[in-house]
């Protein structure tokens, strides 16, 4: 079980710096607080290209619920065919498992869009103009974004919750769909234990309605940790709802991409933002 746990951890994309500095043309904002929990702030960087298109994609760093750190010049590069293009980025880091399950990582997540649409032109994108993208767990974080946002609650006391989290486009990667045969089974992955009641909450699959943005799945065909069927069942929703969505087949390929299967994943996945965000 413990390649497994490597194999979400090598598509976790965690990001730090302490000040502001260009990395290849690219402005990086670290460590902007979007809220706090038990003491501790939640915090996303910022990569802003040189000719921003004023769009911004979030990326959920997330694997296995994992959400973990690294200098951001360290992973510019995962980000450079969206940075290319002209889209500010931002990588979102969520309270991270252990400690944390998924029901309250999902609040961090939403509280992330909330924020940045709330200060949206502080970062220089529309705020109608946002989308997200993750892989294994930050595909599941950002399809319920995508699938099962909400208005804001316009009596809440924070200004932050008063502010929709809808997304307009999203690009999962190898992403969960259905959690129900998994919260309380998976000893390895702690996030995933949480009352089995809330299992459905979670899980993007049973949100699926006609008003949901376009999605993008990405998926290899030969992946046994997060199966194919997880993405082929939410497309089938998606279709059957008309919703605007496709999926990607990696052939032969795992959880993970490399090499020219990974060039053709992020290369998709910039075109779909590209096509879903700018053309409209």
């Amino acid at each position: 079980m413990k390649w497994m746990i490597r194999s979400l951890l090598i598509i976790t994309v965690a990001l730090c710096a302490a000040e502001a500095f260009g990395v290849e043309g690219v402005e990086i904002i670290p460590d902007v607080v979007y809220g706090h929990k038990h003491g501790m702030a939640l915090t996303f960087d910022v990569y802003k290209p040189k000719q921003a298109n004023g769009t911004g994609i979030l990326f959920i760093v997330s694997g296995g619920w994992y959400s973990r750190w690294r200098p951001p010049e360290q992973s510019i590069g995962w980000f450079k065919p969206m940075l290319d293009k002209g889209f500010t980025v931002f990588a979102v880091r969520h309270g991270s498992s252990p400690k944390y399950v998924i029901p309250e990582i999902i609040e961090d997540v939403r509280r992330s869009v909330r924020f940045i649409r709330l200060r949206a032109n502080d970062f220089g994108v529309a705020p109608e103009r946002l989308g997200v993208a993750g892989a294994s767990a930050g595909g599941h974080l950002s399809l319920m974004l995508g699938t099962a946002s909400d208005k804001g609650d316009p009596n809440a006391k924070d200004e932050v919750l008063r502010v929709t989290d809808r997304v307009a486009a999203v690009v999962a990667y190898f992403p969960p769909t259905d959690l129900r045969a998994w919260v309380n089974k998976t000893p390895d992955y702690p996030a995933l234990n949480f009352e089995e009641e809330k299992a459905a909450d979670c899980s993007p699959l049973l949100h699926v309605s006609e008003d949901d943005p376009p999605v993008l799945l990405i998926h290899g065909d030969k992946d046994e940790l997060v199966p194919i069927d997880h993405s082929e069942k939410i497309l089938a929703e998606f279709e059957k709802h008309k919703v605007t969505s496709e999926l990607l087949v990696i052939e032969g390929a795992g959880h993970g991409f490399r090499g020219e299967d990974g060039k053709r994943a992020s290369d998709a996945m910039a075109a779909w933002f590209e096509k879903h965000l700018l053309e409209h």
